[in-house]
This record gives structure tokens, C-alpha cells and sequence, in this order.
């Protein structure tokens, strides 16, 4: 049965009928809690630590967002089955299962992180079969960045055991970092292209080429140096590169020219925030006077966080019927989303406003994403609308 007659065909309740329904606001709605606990915990409760913060926002928000945005676009990719239904449902189970095993870490132990791994094991190995299943060969990166989510995932439990080094985060941060570069690379272009198709504008963003390709072996190289030896002065210099040549890639894309329609110039800031983000990175590496957190959080808080506001309003309204332009509420989310991002990022360099500025930031973040939760909520529970 072809992708669109398996979706018509199925009966069952409207949350389960898409990837992105579910997993998009339980991810949003996940990530509108944790950071203002993280931050009530920071400033002065000591409920939850660091390393649970960190945890939930890479592997907990991140991991659902990215499982809606592929279960949802890998059946176009291959023109297999969807996973919808039950076996949807599970895999949404086996999310909410991890979230509340590292809610009681403290008393499940080990446990914890046997069922809170589950997830993304098993996530990638449905990614891999129906990609391999489909021969879709061109997304075989896709499949092994997702497993360094996974390996990610399984190395920050076994962090104690590795001497406290951060790789698992890094691990998972990298992957993410290549991933917005690749879809990210495909998608801001591409629909940038076809809006100003629509309307008739020229010259158009420039067409995939060899420059691609190069700025994502970059890219590549700079995740990998970062994840490997993230104190090597060698490391700052080839994450500065890669954020230089992903400022050139940008540009070829003439976001500008889309300044009108908030739905495509919200993709060419994300990935600007990627450039960012690695320009921030590798200068932390080269002058030990810009605070580490900074470049970390250009690339949380503003790449992966804007980035993925991006693809989950637009997915939301493409999917169900709704038209490819932002309402006011939508741009509200942007808005806040952006600021977020960037009052979180500058806050390490004053250190005496900072429990403000954080303050300020996790109520911005939560703007964004309980707002996206609110507005797109009715969206992703009901049907379709007959007439979309």
C-alpha cells in the first residue's frame, strides 16, 4: 500500500496518524518544564543537577523532536509504510517511559538508564530498517546520526564508569550539529526556492554543488574533532572554519529576499545560529576569555532550538491542511524563541545579572515552546479537516 493510501486508510485516534503529532508536543511541551525546573533548581532548590538538565534537553525534547520530523519524512523518502498506530504508540511509550525513569533516577538506579536507553535504541534500529528496507541510500547519514544520538545517549549514563568527560553529550550535540547541516542544508534552500517561485523572484537561492558537500565534510570534521579533543587548540581552529563556511553556505541561499514570510526566514536564522554557534565554539578554544557555555548554547538554545521550532510549525500546519504562512501566534513563538536563545547565550558574560538573565531566558524559552503547545496543540490532536 503507498505511504498516502496507509495514512487514508488508518482509523485509529488522529494523535497517532503522524510521527510528528505526538512526539512534536510532547516534545514541546517537555521542553516548556525542564528548563524552568532546571533553573529553580539552579538558583537555589538543588532538586535536580546539571547533568539531568542536560540529559532531558539532548536526549528527552531533542530525541522527540527529531523522531517526529523522520517518522514523518522517511515514508516520503522510501515509500514504505509509516509507522503509525501501535507501533507509533509504542515508541511514543517507550519516550515517556525514559522521561519519567530520569525523573526517579535517584531511586531506580541502574534501572533508569536501562529504560531510558530503550528509546532511541530502538528508534534508530526503525530508522535503519526502513531505510535499508526502501534502499534509500542517499539518507544512510541520516541513519548514523541517529545512532550517535543512541551511543550518545548510552555513553552520558556511562559517564562515571569514562571518568566524567562529556562525551556522550558531545556525542549527541555533534550528531545534531551535522544533522541540522544536512536537512537543514536541504530544506532552507528548497523552500526558499519555492516560495519565491510563487512569486516570481529571481535570482533564486543557489542550486546544491560541490561547495555543499564541502562545508559539510567541514562540518563533519569539526563535530568529530569537538567530540574527540574538545581542549585542542587544532579543534577551535577547524570549528571556526566550518562556522566561516557555513556563514558563505548561508548566504548563497538569499534568505532576504523571503524577509516577508516568517515560515522561511525562521529557517535561514536557525541555521545562522548553527554558524554561530561553531564561530562562538571554535573562539572559546583559541581565547579562554570567551566563556565555554556560550558557543554550547548558540548551538542548544539557538540552533537546535530555533531550528526545530522551524521544521514543527511548518510540518504541523503543512500535514494538516493548514496554509504554509504564520499567524500572529507563530510569529510570537519565533520572536521569543530567538531572544531566548540569545539572552541565554550572553548571559555567561555578566556574571552578576546572570540568575536574572536566566530567569528571563527560561521564561522566553517557555513562551516559545508552551506557546507552541497551545497554538498547534488542536492541530496535532484532531483530524485532518475534511476540506484540507
Amino acid at each position: 500500500m503507498p505511504t498516502a493510501a496507509a495514512r487514508r486508510a488508518y482509523q485509529g485516534p488522529a494523535l497517532f496518524s503522524f510521527g510528528f503529532r505526538p512526539f512534536f508536543l510532547f516534545g514541546a511541551v517537555w521542553s516548556a518544564l525542564v528548563v524552568p525546573l532546571w533553573v529553580w533548581s539552579y538558583l537555589g532548590s538543588g532538586a535536580l543537577d546539571r547533568d539531568w538538565h542536560v540529559h532531558e534537553m539532548l536526549f528527552g525534547f531533542l530525541a522527540a523532536v527529531v523522531a517526529g520530523f523522520l517518522t514523518t519524512a522517511i515514508p516520503n523518502w522510501t515509500g514504505r509504510m509509516p509507522v503509525i498506530g501501535a507501533p507509533l504508540g509504542g515508541l511514543v511509550g517507550l519516550w515517556v517511559a525514559g522521561r519519567l525513569a530520569m525523573l526517579f533516577e535517584t531511586t531506580l538506579g541502574l534501572a533508569a538508564a536501562a529504560i531510558d536507553s530503550l528509546f532511541l535504541v530502538a528508534f534508530a534500529t526503525v530508522v535503519w530498517r526502513e531505510v535499508l528496507a526502501g534502499r534509500n541510500w542517499r539518507n544512510l547519514p541520516v541513519c548514523g546520526l541517529v545512532t550517535m544520538l543512541a551511543a550518545g545517549n548510552i555513553a552520558f549514563h556511562l559517564d562515571p564508569a569514562l571518568a566524567y568527560s562529556g562525551v556522550g553529550e558531545r556525542l549527541a550535540l555533534g550528531a545534531m550539529i551535522v544533522l541540522i547541516a544536512l536537512i537543514g542544508g536541504r530544506i532552507t534552500p528548497s523552500f526558499t526556492r519555492n516560495w519565491m517561485r510563487q512569486r516570481r523572484l529571481t535570482p533564486e537561492p543557489a542550486v546544491a554543488s560541490r561547495l555543499d558537500n564541502t562545508v559539510l565534510a567541514i562540518t563533519a570534521l569539526a563535530a568529530l574533532a569537538w567530540v574527540a579533543g574538545p581542549q585542542e587548540p587544532l579543534t577551535g581552529i577547524v570549528l571556526g572554519t566550518a562556522g566561516c563556511a557555513n556563514v558563505i553556505r548561508l548566504a548563497r541561499w538569499r534568505g532576504w529576499a523571503a524577509a516577508s514570510e516568517p515560515l522561511v526566514w525562521i529557517l535561514h536564522l536557525g541555521y545562522a545560529w548553527l554558524a554561530t554557534g561553531l564561530l562562538l565554539l571554535g573562539a572559546t578554544r583559541l581565547d579562554p576569555t570567551i566563556p565555554a557555555t556560550a558557543g554550547v548554547h548558540a548551538l542548544t538554545a539557538g540552533a537546535v532550538g530555533v531550528m526545530t521550532l522551524a521544521v514543527m510549525t511548518r510540518a504541523s500546519r503543512g500535514h494538516t491542511g493548514r496554509p504554509l504562512a504564520a499567524d500572529s501566534a507563530t510569529l510570537a513563538i519565533y520572536v521569543a524563541v530567538n531572544l531566548a536563545a540569545a539572552i541565554r547565550t550572553a548571559a555567561p558574560l555578566w556574571p552578576q545579572a546572570q540568575p536574572a538573565l536566566l530567569m528571563l531566558s527560561a521564561g522566553l524559552w517557555v513562551m516559545a515552546f508552551g506557546g507552541y503547545a497551545v497554538a498547534y496543540g488542536r492541530m496535532l490532536l484532531l483530524p485532518r479537516p475534511a476540506a484540507a
